[in-house]
C-alpha cells in the first residue's frame, strides 16, 4: 500500500506520498451542533484577532502525518507560519500534509462527545508522534472523567498534563468561559490572552464598537453637540 502511495519529486530525488492517492475528504458531516459551533467560535476569533500574525486554523481537516497511515481529523487545529496555498482546489492542498507543509500543528484540540473518541489514548499518542506542542481535551460533559479541561504540553519525545492554561510557546492561552455564541447561551472553550481576556469573535468585536460610539453620541449631546453634525 506504501509504495502505491509514492512518488518521486524531481527537484530531491526522494519519494512522497502522491496526493491524488489520498482521502482528503470523506463527505462525513460533524457529529453535532454543539461541536460544530464551539469550532466555529475557536477558528473564528483567532482569525479576527490575530490579523496580523500567519497562521492556519481549521475544524474537522484531514492531517496526514505519517505515510501509507490514514489522515486524522481534528477538531480543531492551528499551525503557525503556514498559509493555505493560492490554489486550494488542487487535490494535494486540499488538506493538511505535514511533509508539504514541513511541520506539524502547534495546537490541537479534541472536543469530547461521547466515550468512543479514544481522545485519552490512541489520538494522544498520534498527536505525541507527530510532536504538537500542546493537545487540549475539553469535555464538556465529563464523557472521560471528572476533568472538563485537559492540557497536555510536549516535553522531550512525551506529553506530560499541566494546569497551565497559558500556552507560552505560542502567545496564547485558553479558558472556560460562560456567555452568547450564535444565539446560544452556555459555557464554552475560548481563546485568551496572559491576562484572561478572551479574545473577541467579530461580532462581539462589532457590538463593542457600536456600544462605544452609542456611548460617545450620548456624552456630545450632554455637551450639546448634535453627533449627526460631526
Amino acid at each position: 500500500m506504501i509504495d502505491q502511495l509514492l512518488i518521486k519529486t524531481e527537484i530531491d530525488n526522494c519519494d512522497v506520498p502522491d496526493a491524488n492517492l489520498l482521502v482528503t475528504e470523506d463527505d462525513t458531516p460533524v457529529d453535532n451542533l454543539a461541536s460544530a459551533k464551539q469550532q466555529r467560535l475557536l477558528v473564528g476569533s483567532l482569525y479576527s484577532s490575530l490579523q496580523n500574525q500567519i497562521f492556519l486554523a481549521e475544524a474537522n481537516v484531514g492531517v496526514y502525518h505519517t505515510y501509507g497511515e490514514p489522515a486524522i481529523f481534528p477538531d480543531v487545529f492551528v499551525s503557525f507560519d503556514v498559509q493555505t496555498p493560492d490554489n486550494w482546489w488542487e487535490k494535494q492542498n486540499r488538506c493538511y500534509l505535514v511533509w508539504k507543509f514541513g511541520k506539524s500543528p502547534e495546537v490541537v484540540i479534541e472536543i469530547v462527545s461521547n466515550r468512543e473518541g479514544a481522545e485519552l489514548d490512541k489520538k494522544l499518542q498520534i498527536y505525541e508522534k507527530m510532536r504538537v506542542s500542546y493537545y487540549i481535551v475539553y469535555d464538556p460533559h465529563q464523557n472521560l472523567g471528572e476533568d472538563i479541561l485537559r492540557i497536555y504540553t510536549l516535553q522531550g519525545r512525551r506529553y506530560i498534563e499541566t494546569t497551565n492554561n497559558w500556552l507560552e510557546d505560542i502567545g496564547l492561552g485558553v479558558t472556560l468561559w460562560t456567555g452568547e455564541f450564535e444565539g446560544r447561551n452556555d459555557s464554552w472553550l475560548r481563546w485568551c490572552d496572559q491576562n484572561g481576556n478572551v479574545l473577541l469573535t467579530g461580532d462581539e468585536r462589532a457590538k463593542n464598537a457600536e456600544a462605544r460610539a452609542q456611548l460617545l453620541a450620548e456624552k456630545l449631546k450632554a455637551l450639546g453637540v448634535d453627533p449627526d453634525s460631526i
